[in-house]
């Protein structure tokens, strides 16, 4: 079966799977009862193809309406003011003198001459009735008047579906119609032969079966789609930094107004159409909505800002001028809303599994109606009564058509690929309060897979709470742990020395200092930038003051290729002055000259040069991320369009980072490594510091090779070949050096590789590894976008856990499967034989259906929700090559199913002797008893498949309250079954031993599916 499922439904990957690979399983599957609920979770490949044609158009208009605009820049320059514009009275009335739609048109074309002819990007601040400087005025009266203009930041969605939606969806299983079709002749003509109400207790049993059906297999539907709802509001909460009422806030960008000023930096995405107001080197990626890779220089002379775009590089302020759907990105996502994702590598094998049982099913159906009819033609022909028939011989025909049918429904197991989706929407919802995201399906699945983790360190293994703690500027090496010693560390230093580390510090940073609504000061920006800002207000710094006394003439924001970032100011005199900080070896090797201790420039001699060397390997050696900070004199005819320099630099100084290991890393890598995971750390730290931490987290082992980033690169693919395998820690890496290792990774060494990332340029690796965890409070949205799985606590511990849920959902669908081939196996023997030897079959079609319903959809909500345990943590992990269907599976369907297969045929041979049964309905009796221990062994072996290799399968039983439920529901329904709907499902009420006699029955599948499990078989 394995090689059949590889053949024909394998090609289908995790990520990136073709169209031709998505379409070709499709053509495989047969014997589908309802398309509609069977496919509801894979993609629409029709509506997705128009959707992308939709897309290519778009992306063509939107090209050409730039390119226009790039020729009118040309000509419009020196054209007078044009004033054709007349603004609608009710925009007038509220005080605004631009209109959504004239705003709309502006930004959607790139028209600069409308945007001139109202007065520039200036001119629209004030018909907004904004501020470039303080924002919106947040009075509540107001911002709603601006919202019912202008409009809210929300795209179009789907309405959502109600519970009766997927009533009829459950309604369209073909199965059901033709078995409603049979109730519905045998009411007819029950009730016409022996009238009212017993001659219609057979069809209204069947009718009753079916609603029962339908109405469990929606409720489960329904709950699905919630859970889903929910994931997907997750999905969408993204904040902005906003200036409202003169304090930067942040904001969901969902409550964008047109007029606000939003603050974009480098992997932010554009939250609404724009235009540029101020900021510094801004490059866009405008790919997704214009096709365009080369990415678009932003400034005042192209001030033109889309929805759905990316901040590639630089900074800026942007005012907000439309939102919603009328931005082009509102547009473009209207018409990509419904192709829907790619279906999960799990969920096809399993449609192949389905399809496989479906037509052996399928045919078994058939030669049994077939058997049955000739037993009822024979009996005819012998009874010489072949050309009389009577009502009785017309419903007896009727349920043997019944009977084939509900072969078919026991028989084709929709459920298997709703199972796995069941059991992801609930790993997925779980995984939520674990703080961990998942954005795709299949993301869930492969992380249960996983054989390599390649993590950051900075926030990841680490706290990313990061504070200055050791200094070295002018030479001398300062402890500034406590506040009181960098209090007084100014009076140990020379007075220009210490201004010009304020100047640096203040100046060239991507941080800000800003107080809050409370009047309390507040520190903005990433953790690194925080503890420097706080490490020169410590020193009696005053961040404005600082700032006013210069201007900024160029920024070059952190870059983790160049590992540096540069700011050019002009200082009051005219001077202009260069400021660079980033990876002290880095910095160090641009410097020519350093402050001596009296504050002196000195050239850089050897002596010197080895002194900072040794004291960034000392602060390395602690476990601290060193940065150095230096300057260079530039003169006064540099302009924003050069270079900054990248040496004659001269040292400020060096400062020692430290940022402590996350409580419980420790643990968490041991556990990975008891897993078959194994970790590896990726970061663009000093190779001593990133050494340090990895011995601290237990990743850096014996034996254990740490390489930097510039040493990697320039191996061989031999050289590679021997090394990849023993790397467990790389510095100073380039985003490259990490997509190069994922790469290798997975195609030549076929690892199954999560990758962590934070930043834009990460988004290469993470889209390349099978499973990309962006960091949820220090991600960019670029990175977030390409990730699969998002970690909300930036923790490594919830990593792990992502890891535990993935083996979880992995080995629970296995457990459905293991007990839902073991019900098909016996059920399909069982009518099929009976019909063949004794020509009648010992289950009805209300059983039947009432037995499909206990593997189908409670079976699912039993076993595929079982919450993950610590053991699932001491296997090997499956990895690329694993067999869905084990022979471990095997050993146990076949074990379990020939004793239920046994049990039913001896009790149809010798039931009535060994329970005394005689009289009349002593057939009726038996067939109950048969039904019932037929029920209660799918009970307690549904109980056995909880494990499929322990035998202790009580563990945690109690702890899951849907297993528990679903047991105990079973039983009352079977119970009510038995006892009180005899004339419904052809039973009749059993005795208090008979009942004990079948419940033992049952539970002896126990103590045999713990003797099979004994039995050694290899677990591939």
């Amino acid at each position: 079966m394995e090689s059949y499922l590889n053949e024909n439904f394998g090609g289908v990957k995790a990520k990136h799977s073709s169209d031709e690979a998505l379409g070709r399983w499709r053509s495989v599957v047969g014997v589908v009862k309802n398309p509609t609920r069977r496919f509801r979770f894979t993609a629409n490949l029709g509506k997705r193809s128009e959707a992308a044609a939709m897309k290519r158009s778009n992306q063509e208009k939107l090209r050409v309406a730039v390119l226009v605009s790039k020729a009118a820049l040309q000509f419009i320059h020196g054209l007078p003011p044009q004033g054709d514009y007349t603004v609608p009275a009710e925009v007038r009335a509220a005080g605004y003198g631009i209109c959504a739609e004239e705003l709309s048109s502006i930004v959607e074309s790139h028209d600069v001459k409308k945007l001139k002819s109202h007065g520039g990007v200036e001119g629209l601040v004030s018909k907004l009735s904004t501020s470039e400087a303080d924002g919106l005025a947040t009075s509540a009266k107001k911002l709603a008047t601006r919202q019912e203009l202008f409009g809210v930041n929300r795209f179009a969605e789907a309405e959502a579906r109600s519970f009766w939606v997927f009533v009829w969806e459950a309604l369209q299983d073909m199965t059901l119609m033709i078995l409603a079709a049979c109730a519905l002749v045998s009411l007819l003509v029950g009730i016409a032969t022996e009238g009212w109400p017993h001659g219609a207790h057979d069809g209204l049993g069947i009718v009753a079966s079916i609603l029962l059906v339908v109405f469990v297999t929606a409720t489960s539907d329904y709950r699905q789609s919630l859970q889903f709802k929910d994931l997907d509001k997750e999905k969408k909460k993204i904040t902005v930094q906003v200036t409202r009422s003169g304090y930067r806030q942040k904001v969901s960008i969902y409550d964008l107004l047109a007029g606000d000023i939003v603050h974009l930096s480098i992997g932010d995405q554009v939250p609404a159409d724009g235009l540029f107001v101020s900021g510094f080197s801004l490059l866009i990626n405008e790919s997704s909505l214009t096709g365009e890779s080369e990415p678009v220089a932003v400034n005042a002379e192209n001030p033109f800002l889309l929805s759905g775009t990316k901040v590639q590089d630089g900074s800026c302020k942007m005012l907000v001028t439309t939102v919603g759907m009328r931005t082009q990105w509102g547009k473009l996502m209207a018409t990509l809303s419904e192709g829907g994702d790619d279906e999960t590598p799990l969920q096809v094998k399993l449609n192949g599994v389905a399809t496989i049982i479906g037509k052996i099913g399928l045919i078994f159906a058939v030669v049994t109606f077939a058997v049955l009819t000739q037993g009822l033609f024979w009996r005819k022909v012998s009874d010489s009564s072949y050309f009389s028939w009577t009502g009785d011989d017309a419903l007896e025909l009727l349920e043997f058509f019944a009977i084939a049918v509900t072969i078919v429904v026991v028989a084709v197991p929709e459920g298997l690929p709703l199972a796995v989706t069941l059991s992801l929407a609930f790993a997925m919802k779980k995984m939520m309060n674990d703080k961990a995201l998942v954005r795709h399906l299949a993301a869930c699945e492969t992380m249960g897979s996983a054989t390599t983790i390649c993590s950051d360190k900075t926030g990841t293994l680490t706290t990313n709470h990061m504070t200055v703690v050791k200094a070295c500027i002018c030479g001398k090496i300062k402890d500034v742990n406590s506040s009181s010693e960098t209090k007084f560390l100014p009076s140990d230093l020379p007075g220009s020395a210490v201004a010009m580390l304020l100047q640096s510090i203040f100046n060239n940073t991507g941080g800000d200092v800003v107080l809050n609504q409370d009047g309390k000061r507040e520190i903005l920006g990433t953790p690194t930038e925080a503890a420097i800002l706080e490490f020169g207000l410590s020193l009696g710094g005053d961040f404005s003051a600082v700032r006013k006394a210069s201007t900024l003439v160029k920024v070059e924001p952190f870059n983790s290729a160049k590992k540096r970032m540069g700011v050019v100011i002009q200082l009051p005199g005219g001077a202009q002055r260069a400021h660079c900080k980033g990876a002290s070896e880095i910095i160090l090797a641009s410097c020519a000259n350093y402050l001596d201790e009296h504050g002196n420039v000195a050239a850089l001699d050897a002596a010197t040069l080895d002194h900072l060397k040794a004291t960034i390997d000392s602060f390395a050696n602690e476990a601290l991320r060193t940065l150095c900070l230096a300057y260079i004199d530039v003169g006064d005819g540099f302009s924003a369009n050069d270079q900054i320099p990248t040496d004659g630099y001269t040292c400020i100084g060096i400062v020692g980072i430290k940022d402590p290991v996350r409580p419980g890393v420790k643990e968490s890598v041991a556990v990975c490594r008891s897993a078959g995971i194994t970790v590896r750390m990726v970061t663009g730290d000093n190779i001593n510091t990133a050494k340090a931490i990895a011995r601290e987290c237990g990743i850096l082992t014996e034996g254990g090779v740490a390489i930097e980033g510039p040493d990697f690169r320039v191996k061989s693919e031999e050289e590679l070949q021997e090394l990849i395998p023993k790397i467990q820690v790389m510095a100073r890496s380039s985003p490259l050096d990490k997509h190069t290792l994922v790469k290798h990774l997975r195609t030549t060494f076929d690892e199954v590789v999560a990758v962590t990332g934070d930043g834009t340029n990460d988004a290469p690796a993470l889209h390349e590894a099978d499973i990309g965890l962006a960091m949820g409070i220090a991600g960019t949205e670029v990175a977030k976008e390409s990730a699969d799985v998002i970690i909300l606590d930036d923790n490594f511990s919830t990593i792990v856990t992502v890891a535990k849920w993935g083996r979880s959902v992995y080995i629970n669908i296995q457990k459905f499967v293991q007990f839902q081939l073991t019900v098909n196996v016996v059920a399909l023997i069982v009518n099929f034989s009976s019909a063949c030897l004794i020509g009648s079959a010992p289950l009805t079609a209300v059983q039947l259906l009432w037995v499909n319903m206990i593997m189908d959809t409670l079976g699912a909500l039993a076993l595929a929700t079982e919450p993950p345990n610590n053991e699932l943590m001491k296997r090997t992990p499956v990895g690329r090559k694993g067999n869905f269907i084990s022979n471990i599976m095997w050993r146990n369907i076949m074990g379990q199913a020939f004793y239920q297969f046994l049990v039913i045929w001896y009790l149809q041979a010798e039931g009535k002797w060994l329970f005394g049964i005689k009289g009349d309905n002593s057939d009726l009796v038996l067939n109950t008893i048969i039904f019932n221990c037929f029920v209660f062994c799918q009970v307690f072996n549904e109980v056995s498949s909880r494990e499929m290799e322990r035998i202790d399968v009580f563990q945690g039983i109690l702890d899951n309250n849907v297993f528990a439920a679903v047991l105990g529901s079973t039983v009352v329904f079977q119970f009510i079954i038995i006892q009180f709907l005899g004339s419904f499902a052809n039973t009749t009420p059993l005795t208090f031993t008979q009942w004990i006699a079948c419940i033992f029955i049952g539970f002896i599948g126990m103590p045999i599916a713990a003797a099979v499990k004994m039995v050694p078989v290899d677990s591939v």
